[in-house]
């Protein structure tokens, strides 16, 4: 993840289509070495936690990278107050999780937690390919094709926001009893 923000505000020749494949060999072996963990068996309490962790710092990271670097254009301050909201809900489910830890209980993550970080993961990847496709190559094609790549990736991270948010408060309403005693 470093070395893709770090691409991500170098002023050098390719650098943008470096942090682009960066991010998605990234991604793509995150998901692959969870999968081959499930299927051979080797899934342990650690790495379901570091794991989690892992994907957070990433996510997190480059959604403030791209904040900063300009990748919202003129959203930027909604796309800001929207990585907070992302933030907030990370560390809410977070805690969540140590207080029903400490209690005993293990709060599995849920079918739309998972989903969440698909989403997240390619608002990211559309927004990169944007950035990749403007400075490393120009407009390609016809006049629109990097303005679309560009909406895709906005309308990923929206989505991936709102399903932030509500799954966030569906762990709320299913475990929220742990906080409360």
């Amino acid at each position: 993840m470093f070395a893709i923000v770090a691409l991500m505000y170098g002023d050098f020749q390719w650098g943008a289509t470096i942090a682009f494949w960066l991010f998605i060999a990234a991604a793509l072996s995150d998901w692959l070495d969870g999968k081959l963990a499930r299927e051979s068996g080797q899934v342990s309490t650690f790495g379901r936690f570091m794991d989690a962790v892992i994907d957070k710092v990433m996510v997190v990271g480059l959604m403030v990278a791209l904040v900063n670097g300009g990748y919202f254009e003129a959203y930027r301050t909604t796309a800001m107050l929207m990585v907070l909201c992302i933030i907030g809900r990370e560390f809410l489910i977070s805690g969540l999780r140590m207080v029903a830890a400490s209690k005993g209980v293990v709060v599995e993550a849920d079918a739309g937690g998972k989903f969440k970080t698909f989403l997240q993961l390619n608002a990211i990847g559309w927004l990169l390919g944007w950035k990749m496709l403007v400075v490393d190559f120009g407009d390609v094609g016809e006049a629109g094709v990097t303005k679309t790549v560009h909406v895709v990736g906005l309308v990923f991270f929206v989505t991936s926001v709102v399903l932030t948010l509500t799954s966030g408060w569906t762990y709320f309403r299913k475990h929220g009893h742990v906080v409360r005693d």
